[in-house]
């Protein structure tokens, strides 16, 4: 996979609205869901993201529309879009959905510095029958620099999904809502 080093890398060689989209919807100040690598990136997570938002959080996407998605990709600690870091630093709390590679199992690494919030994500999915574990290496979130630890609290949550688990979700929109409301009743009981 390659990767921009930054925004300005990316923006000076790719077209928006033809090589990328950025979608963003200022709701709730307090709590902002986020797809980073949205489209072909990583497919699906701007669908996740969007679910878990729903219609009271405000999300912010950045979609790939290349067959070579990935080769718009932007790291989470590098990722400087300004945009997002507008709606990201107007945010309590920011989570973030991205897509993990693995396509044979099933589950969600939930990582990111806020472990109140992580917690009950974790104990959210796993009641609704969800598979979690924890980060691998370089998954974790506990960057500073990760776009989902620089909203007001300096922490926050980053879910990786594995391929088979966003596929399911892509497929099975009863699954989709499921997932959504977990994650959406992790954050009202975090209090947010």
């Amino acid at each position: 996979m390659t990767s921009y080093t930054n925004f300005k890398e990316l923006k000076n060689g790719e077209v928006e609205g033809r090589d990328y989209r950025i979608r963003v919807e200022s709701r709730d100040p307090c709590v902002l869901i986020m797809a980073p690598h949205g489209g072909k990136i990583e497919p699906t997570t701007a669908e996740i993201a969007e679910a878990i938002a729903g219609e009271d959080y405000s999300f912010y996407i950045f979609e790939g529309l290349k067959a070579d998605g990935n080769s718009l990709h932007i790291e989470s600690h590098l990722f400087d879009e300004p945009r997002a870091i507008r709606v990201v630093r107007e945010a309590e709390v920011v989570i973030t959905v991205h897509g993990q590679i693995d396509q044979k199992e099933e589950f969600v690494m939930i990582g990111g510095l806020h472990e109140n919030l992580r917690s009950e994500i974790k104990r959210e999915l796993e009641g609704a029958g969800f598979q979690t574990r924890a980060p691998t290496d370089g998954l974790t979130g506990t960057d500073p620099q990760n776009i989902c630890n620089r909203g007001k609290l300096q922490q926050g949550v980053q879910l990786e999904m594995s391929r088979k688990v966003r596929d399911l979700l892509k497929t099975d929109r009863g699954r989709l809502r499921i997932f959504a409301d977990s994650v959406r009743s992790a954050i009202r009981m975090t209090g947010f």
